[in-house]
C-alpha cells in the first residue's frame, strides 16, 4: 500500500548472492561494450556485490515505476505506432520517451528514500539506502531475481502486464526480509528486438554493445560520434525507443501514476531546426529538470546537427524544409567547439552544401 501511494508499481524482494552474474559482467567489460562509460570499468565487480557498496546490506528491496506519459496511455492501443510513427517525419526530433518529463533520478529516488523511512518506522530502527540508476548496482539483474521480470533479447526488463516502459530503483538493507519469487521468461523466438535495432548494436540475445547504441552515442558518448553511424541515427536527437516500440509485450505497458512523466512542452513533437536554434540558456531553460540537462549544450547541437544532415539527405523523398534546416546550421557553422563545427559540416555536406562553399558564395 505504502509503495502504490508513492507511485510504484510493483515491490520485490532479493538476496545479495549475485556471483553468477559475475562472469557476463566480467566478459561484457572485456569485450569493451561499455565504451566510454569508465566508471562501469572502475567500479568492476563491486555491481554484483552489493555488500561491497554498502557494507552490511543483506537484502535489497526493489522497485517499479511506470513511466508511460499519460496523455500517450489514452488509447493504449496505438502508442507504439505513434511513436515509431515519429521515425517516418525526418525533420521532427525525436527524444526518449522516458526523457520527455521530469528527470526521474530526482522523482524516483525521492520516493525509494520515502518508502525506506516509512519501512524503518514501521520495523524499528533499519539501515537502508537509496538508488536509481546513481551507483555501481546491476539493476536489471537484482529485478529479474526479485520477480519484477525477465530479461529480454534487448537486456532491458520485462514484465508481462506492463512490458518494459518503466523506471527500476532499489533499497539496499540491513534486514534479512523474505525474498520474492521470480519469474520465467517469454520471449520465445522472438527477436524482434534484435532485427529492429537501427545499429545492430543488440549483438546476440541478451548481448549488447553500447558502442553502437543510439542511445549511448546520444547521451553517454562524449566527442565525434562514429561516421559509419551517423545515418543509421536518423531522426533521434536523445536516446532511442526502437527495440521497445517493436516488442510484442509493450502492448501492456501501463500509464504512469504520478504527473512527473507527462510530456514537457516542447520537448516533442518539434522541428530539428527549431531546438537547434536554443542558445545554451535557452537549452538549460527548456530542460530544467530534465534528464536531457546533463549531456549539456555541446552534445545536444551536436545530436541535432547528425539529425539534421540525415534529414537533408532524405529531402528528396520526405518533407522536409531544407532552406530552413541549411540556415540553421551554417549559423552555426563557427561554433567554438570544434566537435560542433565538424559535425555540422558532414550535416550540410549531406545536401551537398559545404560552410566553406556557403562563405564563398556569399563574398
Amino acid at each position: 500500500m505504502w509503495a502504490r501511494e508513492l507511485g510504484f508499481s510493483q515491490i520485490g524482494v532479493t538476496g545479495i548472492d549475485l556471483s553468477t552474474a559475475e562472469a557476463g559482467l566480467s566478459a561484457w567489460l572485456a569485450a569493451g561494450f561499455h565504451g566510454d562509460m569508465h566508471y562501469m570499468a572502475a567500479h568492476g565487480l563491486k555491481r554484483a556485490r552489493p555488500a561491497e557498496l554498502v557494507p552490511g546490506t543483506v537484502s535489497v528491496i526493489t522497485a517499479r515505476m511506470d513511466y508511460l506519459p499519460r496523455a500517450d496511455a489514452v488509447d493504449l492501443a496505438d502508442w507504439q505506432a505513434r511513436e515509431l510513427a515519429r521515425l517516418e517525419r525526418p525533420g521532427e526530433a525525436v527524444i526518449s520517451v522516458y526523457a520527455r518529463g521530469r528527470d526521474y533520478h530526482k522523482v524516483m529516488r525521492a520516493r525509494l528514500q520515502k518508502l525506506g523511512e516509512r519501512i524503518a518506522e514501521h520495523v524499528g530502527q533499519l539501515g537502508h539506502r537509496a538508488f536509481t540508476d546513481s551507483a555501481p548496482v546491476l539493476e536489471a539483474e537484482l529485478a529479474d531475481r526479485s520477480g519484477q521480470g525477465w530479461r529480454g533479447k534487448h537486456t532491458l526488463l520485462l514484465n508481462r502486464e506492463a512490458g518494459s516502459m518503466f523506471f527500476l530503483g532499489e533499497i539496499y538493507v540491513d534486514m534479512a526480509l523474505p525474498p520474492s519469487d521470480p519469474v520465467t521468461a517469454h520471449c520465445g523466438s522472438c527477436s524482434a528486438c534484435i532485427d529492429v535495432c537501427p545499429t545492430q548494436a543488440i549483438v546476440a540475445p541478451h548481448r549488447l554493445d553500447a558502442r553502437r547504441c543510439i542511445s549511448y552515442l546520444t547521451i553517454e558518448h562524449v566527442g565525434s560520434i562514429p561516421l559509419e553511424l551517423r545515418v543509421l541515427i536518423g531522426n533521434r536527437i536523445y536516446g532511442c525507443d526502437d527495440c521497445q516500440l517493436v516488442c510484442p509485450w509493450n502492448k501492456f505497458a501501463q500509464r504512469s501514476a504520478l504527473p512527473d512523466f507527462d510530456e514537457r512542452s516542447g520537448l516533442s513533437g518539434q522541428q530539428l531546426q527549431t531546438m537547434f536554434s536554443w542558445s545554451e540558456a535557452e537549452f538549460l531553460r527548456f530542460t530544467e529538470g530534465s534528464a536531457i540537462r546533463r549531456i549539456g549544450h555541446e552534445r545536444w547541437l551536436r545530436n541535432l546537427a547528425v539529425a539534421m544532415g540525415n534529414a537533408l539527405r532524405l529531402a528528396n523523398e520526405s518533407a522536409v524544409d531544407t532552406g530552413a534546416l541549411q540556415t540553421a546550421l551554417l549559423a552555426q557553422s563557427q561554433h567554438p567547439s570544434e566537435v560542433v563545427r565538424e559535425h555540422v559540416q558532414w550535416a550540410l555536406l549531406q545536401s551537398g552544401l559545404s560552410a566553406a562553399h556557403s562563405a564563398q558564395t556569399a563574398d
